[in-house]
């Protein structure tokens, strides 16, 4: 198995494939608004291929240099519960070690199906992703922070970070209006609307 870049037939297979069927619309891009990002340069969608066959993705919104935000983790549907997960996270380490990877996973408290989302939790952590200090909320979703690294992170250089990557890409009212970085731990999270609107 490799870890490479798709051609841009092969995302858009694999978008409605895999990402639409494994993420709810209210944390899924739009497929036009990926692409965009990739060609602009501010997003990579590596991909776990087995021969000529993709069976994971790692999409990441790279921020700074050395720090990329892990927006979606996936693998495909015929090819699940055989430890592919992990193959992708551990290819995306040794492909740039000397990255940062954060990432958002639905807090369980505020998940439709809790429990989904703590087996998730414990996927990232039995793969070596570590707990940042702070929550997020964006576009009305709770999240929890982590991030996967070869090194230990604190929590303010890491916060900066993820802040930047929003703020690179939303307008200053739009950030203001549905980005949470951090989160207030005390706050009921507001409405959940779609990424593109």
């Amino acid at each position: 198995m490799e870890l490479r870049i798709p051609t841009h037939d092969q995302l858009r297979t694999i978008y409605h494939r895999d990402l639409k069927e494994a993420f709810p619309e209210a944390e899924l891009k739009s497929l036009a608004t990926i692409e965009t990002m990739w060609d602009q340069g501010q997003y990579i969608p590596y991909c776990l291929f087995d021969g000529d066959a993709i069976v994971g993705e790692a999409f990441v919104w790279l921020g700074h240099p050395g720090w990329a935000l892990l927006d979606y983790l996936c693998v495909s549907s015929t090819a699940r519960n055989a430890g592919l997960g992990a193959s992708v996270l551990k290819s995306l380490l040794e492909a740039e070690p000397d990255t940062v990877f954060f990432g958002e996973v639905e807090a369980p408290v505020h998940a439709p199906d809790p429990a989904m989302a703590e087996r998730r939790l414990a996927f990232y952590f039995r793969n070596g992703l570590r707990m940042a200090g702070y929550d997020t909320e964006i576009f009305g979703v709770h999240y929890k922070t982590l991030y996967l690294a070869n090194r230990l992170v604190e929590d303010g250089p890491l916060m900066e970070e993820h802040q930047f990557v929003y703020r690179q890409s939303f307008s200053p009212q739009k950030y203001r209006k549905y980005i949470r970085i951090p989160r207030d731990p005390d706050a009921e999270p507001g409405e959940q609307i779609p990424w593109d609107q």
